[in-house]
Order: C-alpha cells, then structure tokens, then sequence
C-alpha cells in the first residue's frame, strides 16, 4: 500500500492554511508529520479523513485517485483517523465500544454479545494484546485506551492509521505500551502517521519525517539521517535553545512548606519552595507527585501532615480555600481538566477571578477585559475573538490561557502539572520564559513533569519521587537525565536494599 497527497491546497476565507503541500506515506512504514500549531498538519490529515475537503490536489492509494467526501468513505478506503481527544465511552465494556454504530446483531435483531466478543478477542490475538473484552473501559489506563482505538481501526482492516498526539497524556512505560503496538503493527504492513511535538519520540519509534511551516512542506527525509536540533530548526524556522535557563541565585524565604504529608498516593513527604524559585518534582507511573499537589491545592482527599504557607500553618480543605491563599494550580490533562470547552476564550481565561470581578452578584465586564487584555499581550496569545469557543485555538495558545487565569490571581505559589503538554516547540519556549518571569517576580513556581530535559532547562532544583515517596533531590551537574532516571526508578532504595 502506498499513499500519495499531491499538491494539497486548502484556504478559509483569505486564510490559506495548506500551500501545495505533498505528502507520502508507504506500508509498513511510520511517518512523523511535524510542525507548529497552525503549521496546517490537522487541516492535511482532516482532508486525509474525509473531514475537509480539498481546494485543489489529490489523493491517492496504491496510484488510484481518492475521493472522500465524508470520514466514511475514508474509512472505507482503509484509513483510520485516532483523534487526540479518544472518543471511547467509558460506561461501556471494551467489545461494546469496538463495535459502536457497527453492532452485530441475532437473527431477532438483538444484539448479539458473543459475537462482538468473539471478534474484539480475535482482533486481540493478532497483534498479541492481553486484554479482556468485557473489560469497562473506564477501568484502563490511558494506553489502553489508545491501544482499544487502535484495535478498532484494525477491525475496520485499516491500512493506514493516522495518530494524533498518541502519547500526549501517557506516561513512559504506558508510551513504551503503545511504541510496541505500533512495531507490530508496522511488521503487519500497516502505515502509520505520527502527529507529535515529542522529538525524542520521532526519534525512536518513525523511520520517516515531513515537515510543515505555515502551510508549506520545508522538509522531509529519513529519520536515522536527521537529528532533533535539526527538525526543531526546520519546525520553527530557526534555531531552538537548549541550554539550562535557569541560574543559581539566592532565594528569600519559604512560600510553600510541607511536613511529613502522608495521603492517597504519597507517603511521609517534606519539601519546601521558595520566593523566586522553580522547584521541579519528576517521576515514572506512580510516583504520587500528581496526587501530592492535588492534594495541598485542596483537590485530592484528606490528608496528615502540615502545610505551611509564608510559614504560618494551614489546613486547606477545598480549591476555592487554596486560590484564596495565593495558591493556583495548573492541571495536567488540558481538555479535560484545564479548560471549558462550551465557554469562550475570554470567560475560560478570567475564570478564577470571577469572585474578584464580582459587584453585587454580577461581573464587573470592564474590569474582566481589561485585565484579560492584559494577559493577552503579555502571553503573546493569538486568536481571534474573545467571544469565540476556547476550543478555537491551537494547543499553545489554549494552554496559554489557561495560565492567564491564574496569572490574573496573582498568585505567590503557582503548581504547573505539565505545562507544555501537547504545545509545540515553539510555544515551549514562550511558557518556558512565562515561568522563568513569574519567577523573577518572586513568585514561588513547582513544574510537575516526567519531562527530564524540562526540568533540567527550567528548574533550579528538582525532587524526584518513587511509589509514591521522596526519594532524592538533584541540583546542579547532579540534575541530568542519567541521575533522575536512576532515582525515579528506585536506584537509592534498591542500593540501600541490597547494602
């Protein structure tokens, strides 16, 4: 199977967003398709699904011109599209949902369970899955998930799979879980495109990339001859940063202190983060810090141990205590946690100072642009309308406003829980800046993230977290990918077991 995009043009109004752009994927072979946001690849692979139609160009399979005037009928061509947002109903067992809009019926028009069993069960054997088929789907983890979408297309006998942002919420052995369904799919013949911004993931699962930059194909070629500077460069159209931003300084007082919190998921944990300092807290599945800081935000359950704010104790029992302590959270999971996706651009980014905005019950609207507007510049966020749906923007800009929110509360400790997932390169850099001058106003700031090479590029120290205790603290030469890992995987404990 070989799959041709020849000379795709596509333009809203009098934006054009995809100029002439080809694109080729063969079997048995995994393609990244790489850029920003806005770059043009959803606009590429929607036409590729039968989402959009094309102005101009065409598309072809195995040399036969394709027409796709609707997600069926590229479907029925052998293309299977895995959104980033899943679209599986948790309330439904895993063979239910294998069969949604397809279901198999008796003879008495019933439907027939043991057959949609049977054939979730088969489709399982073939790519060596073990997973069983009544399983709820609410009760798998987030590769699962991906892995039951994927199974799904291959009932359907897709032969190409586009995958958008596969790993974007998973952790590293979930990814690894995925990475493995994907090489024995691709021994299968399947072809595969790879939408990420992860370019240490390009780099270990793609044999192929292409590159798109404001709606042109810039690149393209094999992955072994490439490096990830050099796709990053090709992505933004200059070069990337890579050094460490963060400087040693000295740093005033404690904002955030915690003593011996013990709860669901972390065990006996102090730390303590400073006025003007980006502490960050990494780990592999597991490790609690997710659940931690849930949990001093006012988010995760009851707990024992004592928090101290500015160093006076606090016992915080509910978020809206936290915000108004000048304590904000930033969530990971972004359309799930982060964001509003029925409320504009501008109520999603004042959200949190509703109750500052408010005059005798009603929101000061005056007020709530003004400051938004404000946001809006300092974060660089580019949009259309305010009024327009949140979900209108691009994953950068969504995520950059939702920091605006907190931003806008002004807040002495702010917790970030991924803050650059599912954001290009590009917009990477501009959180990462956005955190380092929270810092430098003395805001005391924690980065959540199983991301090494982020904390090593943001953070001045980091803490490092295993089953769900503090195992280690790196800083300095001692914060690299080699020691973090090495700690995150129990390497102290298990040199202390084995004294």
């Amino acid at each position: 199977m070989t799959l041709e995009m020849r000379d795709i043009c596509k333009s809203f109004g009098s934006n054009t967003v995809l100029k002439s752009v080809s694109f080729t994927l063969r079997g048995g072979e995994i393609c990244a398709l790489l850029g920003e946001n806005g770059a043009g690849k959803s606009t590429l692979m929607n036409i590729l699904g039968g989402v959009l139609p094309a102005d101009s160009g065409s598309v072809l399979l195995d040399g036969k011109v394709q027409s796709f005037a609707c997600p069926s009928d590229s479907l029925d061509a052998g293309i299977a599209f895995i959104h980033q947002e899943l679209s599986l109903i948790n309330d439904l067992a895993i063979y239910e949902n294998m069969f949604i809009g397809r279901e198999l019926k008796t003879k008495r028009g019933l439907l027939d369970a043991a057959a949609m069993i049977e054939k979730t069960q088969a489709v399982f054997d073939r790519i060596g899955i073990s997973l069983d088929p009544k399983t709820m789907v609410r009760d798998l983890d987030a590769s699962y998930k991906q892995i039951v979408e994927i199974s799904r297309a291959m009932m359907m006998d897709a032969s190409v799979i586009i995958m958008d942002e596969p790993t974007t919420s998973l952790t590293d052995p979930e990814i690894e879980r995925v990475f493995e369904m994907m090489r024995t799919l691709r021994e299968q013949g399947v072809g595969i495109v790879f939408i990420s911004h992860k370019l240490k993931e390009v780099m270990e699962i793609c044999d192929c990339y292409t590159v798109l930059r404001d709606g042109n194909m810039v690149a393209a070629g094999k992955v072994p001859e490439t490096s990830i500077d050099e796709l990053a460069r090709h992505m933004v159209g200059h070069n990337v940063r890579t050094e460490a931003l963060c400087k040693s300084a000295e740093f005033s007082h404690d904002v955030l202190r915690g003593e011996h919190l013990t709860g669901s998921g972390f065990a006996d944990i102090s730390f303590c983060v400073r006025a003007g300092e980006v502490l960050g807290v990494t780990g592999l599945l597991g490790d609690g810090r997710s659940e931690l800081f849930q949990t001093i935000f006012g988010a995760g359950g009851s707990y024992t141990g004592q928090v101290y704010l500015e160093g006076k104790p606090v016992k915080i029992t509910s978020t809206m205590q936290s915000m108004r302590l000048g304590v904000g959270y930033l969530p990971r999971n972004r359309k799930e946690n982060g964001i509003i996706g029925d409320m504009s651009i501008l109520d999603n980014g004042s959200i949190v100072t509703w109750p500052l905005l408010a005059r005798w019950g009603f929101i000061d609207r005056k007020k709530q642009h003004a400051e938004f507007d404000r946001q809006k510049e300092e974060l660089h966020i580019k949009m259309g309308n305010k009024s327009d749906l949140i979900t209108s923007l691009s994953g950068g800009n969504q995520q950059k406003v939702v920091l605006a929110k907190w931003l806008s509360a002004n807040p002495k400790v702010l917790i970030l829980d991924n803050p650059t997932q599912g954001v290009d390169v590009g917009a990477k850099e501009e959180i990462y800046d956005i955190i380092l001058a929270l810092a430098k106003k003395g805001v005391a700031v924690v980065v959540l993230s199983s991301e090494a090479q982020e904390i090593i590029r943001v953070c001045d120290r980091s803490l490092v977290m295993f089953h769900g205790r503090l195992i280690g603290e790196v800083t300095g030469e001692q914060m690299n990918e080699h020691e973090m890992m090495r700690l995150a995987t129990g390497g102290d404990q298990t040199a202390h077991e084995t004294a």
